[in-house]
Formats: C-alpha cells, structure tokens, sequence
C-alpha cells in the first residue's frame, strides 16, 4: 500500500545525492588535469580515500620546480618583447608579405622575429614542464637547450677561426649594399641604419657613392650627385620626420662645403673601429646568455631526477589498509 512504499527521495537517496562523498574512481581521471601527471592526481586522490593524504613535494623539489619556472617565464617575457619589436619593424616598413616570397629573407627583423618565437616556445616548455610537473615537457626543454648551446659553439668557433676574412668581407659587403641600394628594401634598411648610428657615408669615403646609378653624376635622373638622407649630419632638420632632399647635389660640392651638409668619413674604418671597441662587450654577453642556459639546463635536469626519485618513493610506499 502507500504507507508501505518507499518515498520518491528517501533518506538514503538523498544523502547520496546532496551530500559531497569522495570522488569515485572513474570521475578522478575525468577531473585530472591536462598537463600534469595523471598518476600523480589519482594517487594522490585514491590515498586521500585510504584516509590518508598524499605526500607533498620535499621543500628541495618544490625550490627547483619555482626557480625553474620563474626563470623561464622571464625569458618568455623577453622573447615576447623581441616578437613585438620585430613585428613593429616589419609593419613599420610595410612589406611584411613580400618577405614569404624569397626562401631565405635577409632581413634583420624576421630573423628577430623568427628567433624570438623560437626562444618563447622553448620557454614555455620549461614553464609548464616546471609548474605541472610534467616530464615529457622537461626533456623537450632540454633537449632544446643543449641544440642551443650546440649551435652557439659552433657559431663562436666560426666566428673566432674566421674573423680575419670576416672584417675582409665587410668592406665588399658595403660596397654591394651601395650598389644596390634601390634594388633591395632590406639593404636599403640595413644601409640607413648603419650610416645613420655610426654617422658616416659611403665605405671609405662618401664620393663611394659615385658607384650607385642613381646618385652617380652622369645619371639623368633627379638623384644625380646627390647622397642618400641617412649620409646627412642633420636628416630630421629638428623636424619628426626625415628630410629626404637633405643630400641633393652633395656630390657636387667641394669638400669643405659637403663637411657641413654630410658625413665625410665612409663607414668602413668607423664600423671596424666599433667592432673593436665593443668585442669585450659582445663576448660578455656571450657568455653571460651561456652561463644563464646552462644554468636553466641544470636546474631542469636536477628538477627530473628531484621528480623521478619522488615517485619512486611513492610507489614503494605500502597501500592503505
């Protein structure tokens, strides 16, 4: 009868229903997070049912996991900030898709570009690898690292062995760059950029510029004997932007004239004398983003070994009664 009859929402029923029991086995693997060690999140679930908590990390591990994220996520923010940068400057110059149309671009600001990305993704691997826990992300972190410290090596060893023939070849280079100065956006950047931060014209001098068709004297067009703007002591004219016209008919001009429009001195001498000055400095930082690799290299292989030798302890432990 209905006095008999069990009630829609028995007491029974309704503790199970209301009450927060602990999770049953099939919903702590629904409930694991992604990238942390599942058997970590079931162990440590599947104890706590036992009665008992799950161990924490040893202060030493969980030192290494936060120094190894941190350090990381430092230079995450500095490649992000590269990335900026060379967006910036390829939106700035406006050619950002005739860039894909060449199969090795030579350009200052996609190989930034370029290599940021590369150091931020690497650097996210040594984050979540460290925060989470995860193995697999910290051997690809490492692994990643050592390939860096390898092209580095090779890359000092080339430029140490070959450092005679490479300050040969800056001249030449220069004077390639002056020739085809209209003909390729990228080495009239490059060319701007030297003239305009080492204050100089031309490679030995700025009649150099008698070797490009356009500036050369006899060239029929508007840009006969005259320089380009980044050769000019004054380009802006205290203005905003560049004055384009500052170096027309420069050429033509005797030199005591030309020293009060242009620079004179051409940019070999001045950028060998630079590289000369600023060789220990270079080599420092060299060595400093070495040391501060290798450093991050041995922080993460301590952090494996930290990680791996916990879970052997772990598992050892005897299960819960």
């Amino acid at each position: 009868d209905a006095a008999n009859q069990e009630p829609p929402f028995s007491v029974k029923s309704s503790l199970t229903t209301s009450h927060p029991g602990p999770p049953r086995e099939d919903q702590v693997g629904a409930w694991s997070c992604c990238c942390c060690p599942c058997g970590v999140k079931h162990q440590a679930w599947t104890e706590g049912l036992g009665g008992r908590l799950a161990p924490f990390l040893p202060w030493g591990t969980s030192c290494l996991k936060y120094l190894t994220f941190l350090s990381n996520f430092l230079f995450s923010l500095l490649a992000l900030l590269a990335l900026t940068v060379g967006l910036w400057g390829l939106a700035v110059k406006g050619s950002l898709g005739s860039y894909w149309e060449d199969v090795l671009p030579p350009d200052p600001m996609l190989v930034l570009v370029l290599g940021a990305l590369t150091v931020s993704t690497v650097s996210l691997f040594g984050c979540l690898g460290a925060l989470c826990e995860n193995s697999c992300l910290l051997r690809c972190f490492c692994r990643a690292v050592i390939l860096f410290l390898v092209l580095e090596a090779l890359a000092g060893a080339l430029v140490a062995a070959l450092w005679g023939p490479l300050q040969d070849s800056l001249e030449h280079s220069l004077r390639v760059a002056i020739t085809h100065y209209q003909d390729s956006p990228n080495l009239h950047f490059l060319l701007d950029q030297v003239q305009l931060g080492l204050q100089c014209c031309g490679v030995d001098s700025y009649q150099d510029w008698q070797q490009n068709l356009y500036f050369n004297c006899s060239s029929p067009g508007m840009q006969a004997c005259s320089l380009p703007a980044s050769c000019c002591i004054n380009p802006r004219e205290d203005g905003a932007s560049m004055n384009t016209r500052c170096g027309f008919g420069a050429l033509r001009l005797d030199e005591d004239a030309a020293g009060r429009v242009v620079h004179l001195e051409g940019c070999g001498p001045v950028l060998l004398r630079w590289l000369h000055r600023n060789v220990p400095a270079l080599g420092g930082c060299a060595i400093a983003i070495v040391l501060i690799q290798g450093t991050e290299l041995l922080l993460a292989t301590w952090l494996l070994r930290a990680l791996a030798a916990h879970k052997a302890v772990e598992a050892t432990e005897p299960a819960p009664l």
